[in-house]
């Protein structure tokens, strides 16, 4: 089926949002005030903007752009094109762009759905301009085109999309309550391991356990981007292992010399800053260490694997966010670190409990493997099955094809 194509601006007013100045000085926290309407009150889910979490007070000031219940807006930068559909009135950041129905041609859902079609994404995609962060502008919005059927048809494919996409939720739903529970049994399993103590078991402090610990550099090093050493902080530590990023900054042997530390085939990283609680070893990598990076040296008796369990498991999640401080970003003092007590069971038992964790987490993966591949096909069949409606290819009989494959 070939359905006429016609330009959007032939439908719809297209503006962009603008801002009141200065801003700050009309915030407030009247509830009566004005909705502020940002990128930040969307959703990633969300069809629709019912409220804002800023007010500006309407003394004085000149809203250049005020939306009104039933507007579209689309982002129109960093994750341009989102489609959104006002269910609240206010004044609106320049970060959107606001369209107007011209008359009722277009179904209101009808709109929401291709609009955050691949159809039109593609068209979006291509027309946006900048290279490192897009942009859409009105002359481009204006130039996609979408197409133009009889309300009655309209209807009829939102009816489809809305209950193929209602079984895909389920699914989705379904799927990531079975991603928690995995994730909640083996959290479970090690806080039972570390709870139910035998004999031979002790309480020691992380201090008692090691040779030195300490954290990394509380400021910021001279950067070279040839430098042979990373500048790593508690973001690069994960799961035993040191990674390093695209944006992890590289510094001069010069800068490592200057703040080096004494890492062992001993020492284990844990981040103390922001995220808590993620750890690798030291495995004479080129590192200079930040501050959100705490590092110590193990005795020789104490298995690393078995103290990484620890601090991975909920005995040290819920001793870190009870002792840590900053009411945004969390932080664990290093005397906090020292303070921190680990049940200490005998090194054989200690290596047996590692060998059941590895095990287990092993099979924890594995789901959260396929509970991930499952999430990621429902996002695709969705937007196979819009990409399929605006091309004129979904009929009732590919509905209910699409309806089996979300159930399966």
């Amino acid at each position: 089926m070939v359905w006429p194509l016609v330009r959007l601006d032939s439908l719809y007013d297209i503006a962009r949002g603008g801002s009141p100045r200065p801003i700050k000085k009309f915030i407030t926290d009247d509830p009566k005030g004005i909705n502020w309407i940002k990128i930040g009150d969307a959703t990633a889910s969300g069809k629709y903007i019912y409220k804002t979490k800023q007010k500006i007070i309407p003394e004085g000031m000149q809203c250049s752009r005020f939306v009104k219940e039933g507007d579209f807006i689309l982002s129109n930068s960093m994750s341009f094109g989102r489609p959104y559909i006002m269910g609240t009135s206010g004044c609106i950041h320049d970060g959107w762009l606001v369209l107007s129905a011209k008359d009722e041609s277009i179904d209101q859902d009808f709109l929401y759905h291709i609009l955050g079609s691949p159809f039109v994404f593609q068209q979006f995609d291509s027309l946006a301009a900048g290279s490192t962060v897009r942009n859409l502008n009105i002359d481009l919005v204006s130039g996609v085109k979408i197409p133009l059927l009889p309300i009655p048809e309209q209807k009829r494919i939102v009816a489809i999309l809305d209950q193929a996409f209602a079984d895909i939720e389920q699914a989705r739903v379904k799927t990531e309550q079975n991603l928690k529970n995995a994730r909640e049994l083996f959290e479970s399993y090690l806080q039972q391991v570390f709870s139910q103590r035998g004999e031979g078991w002790v309480d020691m402090s992380i201090s008692e356990l090691t040779t030195i610990l300490g954290d990394g550099l509380h400021g910021t090093p001279k950067y070279s981007e040839n430098g042979e050493y990373y500048f790593i902080n508690g973001n690069n530590l994960n799961d035993g292992k040191i990674e390093f990023k695209e944006r992890t900054k590289r510094v001069t042997i010069e800068e490592f010399e200057k703040y080096k530390k004494k890492l062992t085939d001993r020492t284990v990283l844990v981040s103390i800053n922001g995220t808590l609680g993620n750890v690798a070893f030291y495995n004479e990598e080129k590192v200079v260490l930040g501050k959100s990076a705490c590092y110590f040296n193990l005795v020789d008796n104490i298995n690393k694997q078995y103290v990484k369990y620890v601090i991975e498991s909920p005995l040290f999640q819920g001793y870190a966010e009870k002792v840590a401080t900053g009411a945004t970003i969390k932080n664990v003092s290093l005397k906090s670190m020292r303070a921190f007590i680990i049940p200490v069971s005998p090194e054989n038992i200690q290596d047996s409990i590692v060998e059941k964790l590895d095990h287990l987490k092993l099979s924890y993966l594995k789901l959260e493997n396929i509970y991930q591949n499952k999430l990621n096909a429902l996002e695709e069949l969705k937007k196979s099955i819009l990409q399929k409606a605006f091309s004129g290819e979904l009929t009732r009989a590919d509905k209910k094809a699409e309806s089996k494959g979300v159930a399966a």
